[in-house]
Parts: C-alpha cells; structure tokens; sequence
C-alpha cells in the first residue's frame, strides 16, 4: 500500500474525527502510518482540537440535554445522549481511584458511571434507583479509559428499566447493569 498525500491523508483525517471523534492521536498515527507528531501537525493545519479538547467540547453540548442530572453529578464525561433513549459516557480511571493493596479500580466507580449515565438518559425530571441487577466481569486497571452505553429498555407508568455496558478500550465487556427507577411525583422530588 502507498503512502498517502499530505492531503489525502488530512481529508481522510477530517473525515474520520467527524465521524468519530474519539480517535487518539495515537491511534490515528497507527491507521496512517505516520508519527504522532505528524497527526499533530494535521490537525494544528486542520484546526481540529485535540483529543481531550473534542471530548469536552462535545461533553459540554451534550450534557445541557440532561434533564434528570446536574452535569457535575456524571461520573465520568457524557459524550453522546438521547433523551429516553440512548447515551454514551466516558470515564478515564486514574490512580486515585483504586484500592492500593490490589490496584483496582474500586467498584462504586462503575456503579457511579453506570446509575449515572442511566439517570441521564431517563425523559424525566426527577427519579429514585428502586433495583440494580449488576455485574463485574472483569478488573480494571488505573490508566483504562472506561466506555459506558446506557439504552433504556423500556418504560412502564412511572418506572424506567435502563440497561448499562461498560467496555474497555479493547472493546470487551467489563461491567453490566439493569437499572429500574422509578419517576417521582413533583410533590415527592
């Protein structure tokens, strides 16, 4: 395969950071087969953000949708929502949030992720966790970079049933949830 031309290669980048954001600079270097520090000049000429720059930019637009949440009580950064529907967060584990003896990351912030990332996809103002039916599958690590898809599963009266994944960036399944919450009425919120 040939090497791509500077403006192959920048309209293909344009392309692909539209389509999903997410990519790393790394990553990109690897699809592209250059250095890192060539994407970087790419997307300087671009004018594209880096890549912790995009996901906040998109966190930002995404998370005054949010009708059930303050933006600062979502763990992690929500980077995609439809509102009774679907929603996408991603949590970024660092060494202050594993037990020190095994290097975990400790549970409740999968929890937190999951139950928060639920509440936000919920078309409702205010509601109460009733059930969570959770699994971890896998440990993770500090350093992972956590992907949370949240799909409510469907809604009955005032209940909401919220089904949550939470992969690695390998794309395997570490954690699962089934949320039911129920909507409160204004006099109870």
């Amino acid at each position: 395969m040939r090497k791509k031309k500077k403006s192959e290669r920048q309209s293909e980048l344009m392309e692909m950071l539209k389509v999903d954001p997410f990519y790393t600079d790394g990553e990109l270097s690897e699809y592209f087969k250059v250095s890192i520090q060539t994407v970087r000049l790419d997307r300087l000429a671009l004018g594209i953000p880096e890549y912790r720059e995009r996901v906040k930019q998109i966190a930002e637009s995404n998370v005054e949708k949010v009708t059930t949440l303050i933006g600062g009580e979502l763990v992690g950064e929500l980077v995609n929502l439809e509102i009774g529907s679907i929603g996408i967060s991603i949590l970024e584990t660092t060494g202050d949030m594993i037990y020190s003896k095994s290097g975990i990351v400790k549970g409740h912030y999968l929890f937190g992720q999951a139950e928060s990332l639920a509440m936000a996809v919920i078309d409702a103002p205010a509601v109460l966790l009733g059930v969570a039916n959770i699994k971890t599958i896998t440990p993770i690590k500090a350093g992972e970079k956590l992907v949370a898809k949240a799909e409510v599963a469907r809604k009955r009266g005032r209940k909401h049933y919220v089904h949550v994944k939470i992969n690695n960036q390998a794309q395997e399944q570490v954690f699962r949830g089934k949320f039911i919450f129920d909507e409160l009425a204004d006099k109870e919120a």
